[in-house]
């Protein structure tokens, strides 16, 4: 029997290098995240890599094997992370200064490319973070205030989104949403003024609005009575007796439908249809 087998404190040693050699060659991998395996400073393997088509539970998640004391893991988050944004400060169109509260979320779904470029999702996160201010600013700057409170805002963010995902690229991350949370005016002084300036806007577009509508009225009963003579005129040529006639019951209908007496001689020629027409 090998004196190994008799000694038991070097039993115990070999069984605890075992142990140590098992813990440091195996390592778990959830299914939630994404292992880099990385040998001397350079990545060999990924682990369980992101996959859009892949369903939870069937994935390549569980034990893995490294080489010991040679190998390392970096553990990235599969799932999708929130990036809120510090409030800006954009210039719209019409020269109102707005405070501007946003958030994105993003993933990692290339982890070697993550791991080449900046090394670390917060890193990612900060790179994120600063390229989504830059075009806040640059997209809002080219809109009106209007546009950030109508249905209009939708359309507005995917272009940033997308705007944002080409740069999203170049760190391994997608962009899977983003969003602005509030869009407000500054409070004190610079709120009154904006208010002020919108309020003379919007009065000077009624009093617009008004010009064009009391011209459009003109225009309208200009062709109304240009129309209407022409009836007449018409009627009158078909039928001289019978318009007479009307006019002279409109006379008498707009004179006394108020009441009131009228004193005139019996042969005036206002009461020429009261006669009737025995005496022409």
């Amino acid at each position: 029997m090998p004196a190994i087998l008799r000694n038991p404190l070097a039993l115990a040693g070999v069984a605890i290098a075992i142990l140590v050699l098992l813990g440091t060659s195996l390592f778990r991998v959830p299914e939630t995240q994404q292992a880099i395996i990385v040998r001397l400073g350079k990545p060999v393997s990924i682990v369980n890599r992101f996959d859009p088509r892949e369903t939870f539970g069937n994935t390549g998640a569980g034990l893995a094997a490294k080489m010991p004391f040679v190998d390392s893991v970096i553990f990235v988050d599969k799932r999708i992370r929130d990036l809120d944004m510090p409030a800006q400060t954009v210039l719209s169109t019409d020269q109102l200064r707005l405070v501007v509260d946003a958030f994105a979320r993003f993933r990692i779904v290339d982890p070697l490319r993550m791991y080449q470029t900046v090394g670390s999702e917060d890193r990612v996160a900060d790179q994120l973070g600063r390229i989504l201010a830059s075009r806040l600013r640059n997209e809002l700057g080219t809109q009106p205030f209007a546009a950030l409170l109508s249905p209009e805002r939708g359309q507005l963010m995917d272009d940033i989104q997308a705007s944002v995902n080409l740069a999203a690229k170049r760190y391994g991350a997608e962009i899977v949403d983003v969003r602005i949370k509030r869009a407000d005016l500054p409070t004190g002084a610079p709120l009154e003024s904006a208010f002020e300036r919108m309020r003379t806007a919007r009065q000077q577009e009624a009093l617009t609005i008004r010009a064009q509508g009391a011209k459009q009225a003109q225009i309208v009963r200009a062709e109304a009575d240009a129309q209407a003579a022409q009836i007449y005129a018409q009627s009158f040529g078909r039928d001289p007796e019978f318009y007479a006639f009307y006019r002279a019951m409109q006379a008498y209908r707009n004179t006394f439908q108020d009441g009131g007496s009228v004193v005139l001689s019996p042969n005036n020629e206002f009461l020429r249809e009261f006669e009737g027409r025995r005496g022409r």
